[in-house]
């Protein structure tokens, strides 16, 4: 033992003269705190009572900053001066004048400008000031009263500013979006909220084929902001804003848009036909409810519920029946009956869709080809004759089709719609209407009944009937 103690003495004393050389000749090391961009919490409900699974910690909403957004759009805002010229005498005088103001949104470099149809419907002058304060006259190229919408042009030197198109069906409820506007000259007014819902129906289109699905935000829109843009964080144009909820006059909360994808669908046919190319399922439908979902044995109350299939309409002719349930237009869900319109109103007659349905209980798939409303697959030709001598009325009328002159049992024509604040509009005549007769002479085609308009100077008389209204119904005016 006394010869192991020296040695292991050594081996000590050798080991810490090591550690002392390294440390001498050793650099200081840099320590460098770096601050986790992920706080984490301490979970201190182990059982997780009202918090659901647990997730990884993370932070629920980052910084939100609209500036960039706003800057990208609102060059693109501009504002609309719609003039109605008063052709009557007062005093000697027929020079009076009423004007009517909204907004719109440029979408092309062109200087096409979409907006509100009841933006501009009681005007025929139509003046645009851009958010640079240039001002143009503008040409009014066409007008939807069944979505309300309406497409302007101005002509100019150079390339206008336009916006930039998004997809309103990316839009999630809970996301951020911005309105902006042009009213009263104001130049652009920005104003933020969320998407609270989409696929709302309001019941304020007067027109047969009225589409509403509008996307509903709480941001701030007053009557000068309709027709401007609805933008997400990125700028990108998501719809045209078009209609508020209020009991004052003033914005209360509810703020309602057109989705920009149907807005695309409708102005593109304004602009190359002049009148929308609207594709028809040719169905009467419901909506589901849990009595009815009960009844059919449907796993989900859900869907579109067909009612009636017109005869010789696509649906018909795709084999489609009374009973079935529409849950899909190709691949998008249809739970309610807006959110079905806004699909088929993206196509034209001729189009094929795919349709999802539930019949007995089992789920099938059909391929639909669209029709007009005269039951074929054509484009719709506008009737320029037609078109200038009952606008200046203040009312759209087109022929009946076989399948409702053998339903409803009767000749004549049908009014698509009203525009407001028309000479028609003050005899409180509807949508829907079936004229028969005017002046108490029978009215058997479009042709025909708008001659006798152009020649007659005689108080007009128009008598007729409603689908679903019993009896008979007289509206009358001065040409």
């Amino acid at each position: 033992m006394k010869k192991f103690g020296p040695i292991l003495l050594c081996s000590l004393l050798s080991a810490i003269l090591a550690v002392f050389i390294y440390k001498s000749f050793e650099k200081p090391a840099k320590v460098i705190y770096r601050n986790s961009p992920v706080p984490t919490y301490a979970n201190t409900n182990k059982d997780n009572i009202g918090r659901g699974p647990m997730q990884r910690p993370f932070i629920s909403s980052s910084p939100t900053n609209f500036t960039d957004a706003a800057s990208v759009v609102s060059p693109s805002v501009v504002n609309i001066k719609a003039i109605e010229t008063l052709d009557y005498t007062f005093w000697g005088s027929n020079n009076s004048n009423g004007s009517y103001t909204g907004s719109g949104v440029m979408i092309s470099p062109e200087g096409y400008i979409v907006t509100n149809n009841h933006v501009i419907e009681e005007g025929d002058e139509y003046e645009v000031t851009l958010n640079d304060k240039r001002k143009f006259e503008a040409k009014l190229v066409g007008k939807d009263p069944a979505t309300d919408l309406a497409l302007l042009k101005v002509d100019g030197e150079e390339a206008f500013r336009s916006a930039i198109f998004g997809n309103s069906d990316s839009l999630r409820v809970g996301e951020w979006v911005l309105a902006v506007g042009n009213p009263f000259n104001l130049e652009s007014t920005v104003t933020a909220g969320i998407v609270s819902a989409k696929g709302r129906n309001i019941d304020i289109l007067k027109d047969q084929y009225s589409i509403e699905s509008f996307i509903q935000t709480d941001a701030a829109v007053n009557p000068g902001n309709s027709g401007g843009a609805l933008v997400n964080t990125n700028g990108e144009l998501v719809g045209i804003n078009t209609a508020i909820i209020t009991r004052t006059g003033r914005y209360e909360g509810y703020s309602f848009a057109i989705p920009i994808n149907l807005v695309q669908k409708i102005i593109s046919d304004l602009r190359d036909f002049g009148v929308v190319q609207r594709g028809m399922l040719g169905i009467g439908i419901e909506n589901i409810t849990a009595d009815l979902a009960q009844d059919l044995s449907l796993p989900k109350v859900e869907g579109i519920h067909i009612n009636r299939i017109e005869e010789k309409g696509a649906a018909e002719d795709a084999g489609l029946k009374v009973g079935d349930v529409i849950l899909k237009v190709n691949g998008y869900k249809t739970r309610t009956i807006p959110e079905l319109q806004e699909q088929v109103a993206m196509y034209s007659p001729g189009n094929s869709m795919k349709i999802e349905f539930i019949r007995s209980g089992k789920q099938r798939k059909v391929t639909v080809i669209l029709k007009n409303e005269m039951k074929n697959t054509e484009l719709v030709i506008l009737d320029e004759k037609n078109y200038s001598v009952l606008e200046d009325l203040g009312f759209e009328c087109r022929a009946l089709s076989e399948e409702e002159q053998k339903r409803l049992k009767v000749d004549g024509i049908m009014v698509k719609s009203v525009f407001r604040g028309s000479r028609i509009a003050r005899t409180n005549m509807d949508p829907g209407f079936i004229i028969t007769k005017i002046n108490d002479k029978k009215v058997t085609d479009l042709e025909s009944f708008v001659s006798y308009i152009e020649e007659t100077d005689k108080k007009i008389m128009l008598e007729g009937v409603y689908e679903h209204f019993e009896g008979d119904y007289f509206y009358a005016f001065k040409k």
